[in-house]
């Protein structure tokens, strides 16, 4: 019967991807190596391991939002979904490498998004979970099934840049937002009255009110 060990030996972006796209690669060991597998269903769920790195005082600030006070860290720090993932892996026996593909997301709603944007620099510890199922020849040569062992994972960590550049690419000098549509048309309505062009201006003028009143507030 296959045993089927997984390893993230690296990472790429997809340079022309029309959408943000990471090329995990990895490793596939099979133990017999003599056994032929014919093909390998793989399914991945990729947790982010925030309590497995530091943290230094802005990125701290910038994840308020996502863990609370630094104070609360202890009982508010836990792992995060990123994302799932599917590929299917080609007949190999012994060894053989393929490609999981992991689509990003830079809508800030999403809990994984704001970690990776709060990060400014470092690695992002990641968790694979890996799942599926093998189609393998048995002795006798009929086509057999088995599930993937539900204890398969590998831990790997991503430098922070690599994100921040693949979004950089995709979005350069921006950052998405997501509205409710009824948020959207109050702001619409409030960008029409105050007379400005863009959506920027109509930000920052509210932007500025906010910041006047703090000021009102201190003195």
């Amino acid at each position: 019967m296959p045993d089927l060990n997984f390893e993230i030996t690296g990472v790429d972006s997809a340079v022309r991807g029309l959408t943000p796209l990471f090329h995990f690669k990895v490793r596939i060991t099979n133990q017999p190596e003599s056994e032929t597998i014919q093909s390998v269903i793989l399914q991945a769920q990729i947790q982010i391991q925030a309590p497995q790195r530091g943290y230094n005082p802005n990125e701290k600030e910038l994840l308020h939002d996502l863990f609370g006070p630094p104070e609360q860290w202890g009982q508010t720090l836990r792992n995060k979904l990123w994302a799932h993932s599917n590929t299917t892996v080609r007949t190999f026996a012994g060894v053989t490498e393929t490609v999981l593909p992991v689509p990003c997301s830079y809508d800030l709603n999403l809990a994984a998004t704001k970690f990776l944007y709060g990060l400014e620099e470092g690695e992002v510890p990641l968790l694979f979970l890996f799942s599926g199922t093998i189609f393998y020849a048995g002795a006798d040569g009929r086509l057999q099934v088995q599930q993937i062992s539900w204890n398969k994972e590998f831990a790997y960590r991503m430098p922070v840049q690599l994100w921040k550049d693949l979004m950089e690419r995709h979005y350069p000098e921006t950052a998405w937002l997501y509205l409710e549509r009824d948020v959207f048309n109050r702001l619409y309505e409030y960008k029409r009255h105050a007379g400005v062009a863009t959506w920027e201006q109509a930000i920052e003028k509210l932007l500025q009110k906010n910041d006047e009143a703090r000021a009102d507030e201190v003195q």
